[in-house]
C-alpha cells in the first residue's frame, strides 16, 4: 500500500514540476516576444478590424459636429479658375450668423502667402478684416513654435493678411517614427504647456475635456499630451461645394453648433490628401479636411482608441503562450491546430469588439505572433521526442516479433513431438480394448480415461498446431461444394454418444438447399466445434437445435443450446484466442480457448461471419450461435 501511495505521489510531484518548468518557458517566451517591436503589423491588424467593422455596418452614421466645404474642380470651373480672396469673404457672409458655428480654413501656405487665394491687395484686406471681425474664423497649418519665440512665428504671413487668426494643427507623420505607417493616427493635444487648436476647438463643444486628464486614452509622448484618432469611415462627413455654399444654395441653420472646415479637393496637389485606415481596403485617400474633421469629432465625442498597458498586453501574451506550450506539447496536431485556429478567432473577434464598441486597444500583434512562434518552435521539440519513442516502440516491437516467433516455433516442434507418443498410447489402448484378455472393471475404466485423456490432448495438440500455423503463415482453402446439411448429419451423427452420455437430444430443422463451395475440413472443424460446446454446456436431459436455411444469397447456420448462456461483458470477446468466460473457467469443464477463435478465423477466410446471442437473466439462458456464408463466392 505505501508503495502505491509513495509512486501516487511521484507522479503528482513530477506532473507539478512540468507545469511549473512550462509556465517558466511560456514567460521567458511572452518576455522574449513581448520586447520585440512589431508596430507596423500591429496598426495593420487594427486597421483590417476597423475595416471589417466598417464592412458590416458600425459607425456608418453621418457626424453630427463637423461638415466639409470643399472647392472641387466644378468649383473651379464655375470660377474659371480658384475663387479669389472677394469670394471667400461673400462666402464669410453667406455663413455669417449660424449659430454657435466655427469656421475652419484648411489651406497650404506658400511664401506666406494662402495658396491659391488670389486678388488684389484690396481685396486680400477686405477678407482677413471680415475674418477677424467674425472672430469664429480660424485658419490652420502644421507649424508649431517653441515657447518664447512668438506666437506662430514661422506661421506669419505677408501683407495684408497677416492679422489672419493663424493655429498650430500639426498631423503626425508616423512613416519616419513609431510603425512607419503612413497613416496619420495621432492628435497632438498640446505642446511646451500650450494647448493646440484641435483640443481648444473641440473643448467649446464637449467641456470635459477641458482638463486633459479627462480625455480618453491620452499619453505623453516626446513632451507632448498625444491621442489615437478614431476613423470614421470615408465620406460620412456632410459634404458642400464651395459653389453652392456661395450661391446661397445651402441653408445655412445646416451649420448651426457645426465646425466648418473649408478645403480644397481638386487632385491638384499630394499635399491635400492623407492616408487612412480604409486605404488598404482599396478605397480612395482622404482629404486633410477630412482627417482634420476625424482629429475634432474623436475629441468632441473623447473616444479615441485607449491603448492597454504593457502589463495587460505581457498577460495576454503569457495567457496565450501557456495554452499554446499545451497545445504543442500535448494534443493531437490535427486537433491542436483546431483548437489554436479557435483561441486565434475568439481573441481577434473580442479585440476587434473592444476596439471599435469600447475604444480599448489591445495588442494583437505579439499575442498573435506568440501563437505561431510558440506552435512552429515546440512542434519539432515534441517531434524529436515522439520519435524517439517510435523508435523505441520499434526496437520493442522487433523484441516482441522475435519472441513470438520463438514462441511459435516452439509450440509447432512441440506439438509435433507430443503427437507421436499420444498415437502410440491411443494404439495400446484400442489393441488392450480389443483384446479378448478379460478386463476386471477397474481396468476397464482406467483404460477408457486414458483413452478419453488422449483423445482430448490430440484435439487441444491439433488447435495449437493450426493456432501456430495461423500466426506463422496463414491457411489456405481448399474449397468443393459440398451440401451443408449433409456436413451438418455427419458432425451431428460424431457427437451423438457424447449427447447420449448427458442424456442431450440433438434436433435438426435443416431446409433443402443447394451445394456451397466451403474447404471440408476447416468447416467441419467450425461445425464441430459449435455442436461439441452446445452439448459440453447444456445441462443434462435438455435439448440442442441444429437450423439451416437460405436467406437471399446467404446460407445460415444456427446452433441453439439451453446451457449456462455467455454473460454480456464477456460476449465481445469470447472469439479471442485464448479467451474463456468467467463462469466456465470456474466450472470442471476443459477447454484451451482456441476452438472459437478458429471458428472466427475459418468462416472468415469464406468471407461468412459468425455471430453469439446470449442473456444470462433470461429464464432457459442458452446461447445462439449463427454462421453467415455467402452461396458464392
Amino acid at each position: 500500500m505505501n508503495f502505491f501511495s509513495s509512486l501516487k505521489h511521484n507522479l503528482v510531484n513530477n506532473r507539478k514540476i512540468v507545469f511549473v518548468y512550462k509556465l517558466i518557458v511560456a514567460a521567458i517566451a511572452a518576455t522574449v516576444i513581448q520586447s520585440i517591436s512589431f508596430d507596423l503589423l500591429e496598426v495593420y491588424l487594427s486597421d483590417s478590424q476597423i475595416r471589417i467593422a466598417t464592412s458590416i455596418g458600425t459607425d456608418q452614421k453621418q457626424s453630427p459636429n463637423v461638415v466639409l466645404v470643399e472647392i472641387t474642380p466644378e468649383t473651379v470651373k464655375k470660377f474659371s479658375g480658384y475663387p479669389k480672396a472677394s469670394h471667400h469673404t461673400d462666402l464669410l457672409k453667406k455663413i455669417e450668423g449660424c449659430f454657435n458655428c466655427n469656421i475652419v480654413y484648411n489651406l497650404r501656405k506658400t511664401n506666406g502667402q494662402l495658396s491659391n487665394v488670389d486678388g488684389s491687395y484690396e481685396e486680400k484686406a477686405a477678407f482677413a478684416k471680415k475674418s477677424i471681425q467674425l472672430q469664429n474664423v480660424f485658419f490652420i497649418f502644421d507649424d508649431m513654435d517653441l515657447a518664447g519665440n512668438g506666437a506662430l512665428l514661422n506661421s506669419k504671413l505677408s501683407l495684408p493678411m497677416n492679422a489672419l487668426p493663424l493655429s498650430s494643427a500639426p498631423k503626425t507623420i508616423d512613416s519616419k517614427i513609431n510603425s512607419k505607417s503612413p497613416v496619420t493616427r495621432r492628435i497632438i493635444l498640446d505642446y511646451q504647456n500650450q494647448k493646440l487648436f484641435h483640443f481648444q476647438l473641440a473643448e467649446k463643444y464637449n467641456e470635459d475635456i477641458k482638463d486633459k486628464k479627462n480625455i480618453w486614452g491620452s499619453f505623453e509622448k516626446s513632451g507632448t499630451t498625444q491621442v489615437f484618432i478614431h476613423f470614421r469611415p470615408n465620406n460620412t462627413f456632410p459634404r458642400y461645394d464651395f459653389t453652392d455654399v456661395y450661391e446661397g444654395k445651402i441653408d445655412k441653420s445646416l451649420f448651426n453648433n457645426k465646425i466648418i472646415i473649408i478645403g480644397e479637393n481638386t487632385f491638384n496637389s499630394i499635399d491635400d490628401y492623407a492616408d487612412s485606415p480604409f486605404v488598404l481596403e482599396g478605397k480612395d485617400v482622404i482629404t486633410t479636411s477630412e482627417l482634420h474633421a476625424n482629429m475634432l469629432e474623436t475629441l468632441i465625442n473623447n473616444n479615441a482608441p485607449k491603448k492597454q498597458p504593457k502589463e495587460v498586453n505581457f498577460f495576454i501574451t503569457f495567457l496565450l503562450s501557456i495554452i499554446t506550450l499545451y497545445v504543442a506539447l500535448s494534443v493531437k496536431p490535427s486537433r491542436g491546430i483546431l483548437i489554436l485556429l479557435g483561441t486565434f478567432i475568439i481573441f481577434w473577434i473580442t479585440s476587434g469588439l473592444l476596439l471599435t464598441r469600447f475604444n480599448i486597444w489591445l495588442d494583437m500583434a505579439h499575442p498573435l505572433l506568440t501563437i505561431f512562434l510558440c506552435y512552429y518552435f515546440f512542434i519539432p521539440y515534441r517531434l524529436i521526442i515522439e520519435n524517439r519513442r517510435s523508435w523505441e516502440y520499434l526496437q520493442k516491437n522487433k523484441l516482441l516479433q522475435q519472441v513470438e516467433e520463438l514462441k511459435t516455433n516452439f509450440i509447432s516442434m512441440m506439438s509435433h513431438d507430443l503427437k507421436t507418443p499420444i498415437a502410440r498410447i491411443q494404439g495400446m489402448t484400442e489393441v488392450i480394448l480389443k483384446d479378448d484378455v478379460h478386463l476386471s472393471s477397474t481396468q476397464r475404466e482406467a483404460v477408457d480415461t486414458i483413452k478419453g485423456s488422449s483423445d482430448d490432448l490430440l484435439k487441444f495438440i491439433n488447435s495449437i498446431l493450426q493456432y501456430g500455423r495461423i500466426e506463422s503463415q496463414g491457411v489456405e482453402l481448399h474449397k468443393q461444394s459440398k451440401d451443408i446439411n449433409q456436413l451438418l448429419k455427419d458432425v451431428i451423427k460424431k457427437h451423438e454418444f457424447l449427447a447420449k452420455v448427458k442424456k442431450i437430444k440433438i434436433n435438426t430443422e435443416l431446409e433443402p438447399m443447394f451445394p456451397v463451395p466451403v474447404d471440408l475440413d476447416l468447416m467441419k472443424q467450425v461445425l464441430s466445434n459449435l455442436v461439441e460446446n452446445a452439448i459440453k454446456y447444456s445441462v443434462e436431459d435438455s435439448t440442442v437445435t441444429v437450423k439451416s436455411r437460405e436467406e437471399s444469397d446467404k446460407v445460415l447456420i444456427e446452433v441453439i443450446d439451453n446451457g449456462m448462456g455467455i454473460p454480456a461483458e464477456d460476449l465481445p470477446n469470447i472469439f479471442m484466442k485464448f479467451y474463456r468466460s468467467h463462469n466456465v473457467k470456474t466450472s470442471t469443464i476443459k477447454g484451451t480457448g482456441l476452438g472459437l477463435y478458429l471458428a472466427q478465423y475459418f468462416v472468415n477466410l469464406h468471407k461468412g461471419e459468425i455471430t453469439v446471442k446470449s442473456d444470462v437473466t433470461s429464464e432457459n439462458h442458452g446461447s445462439t450461435f449463427t454462421v453467415t456464408l455467402p452461396l458464392n463466392t
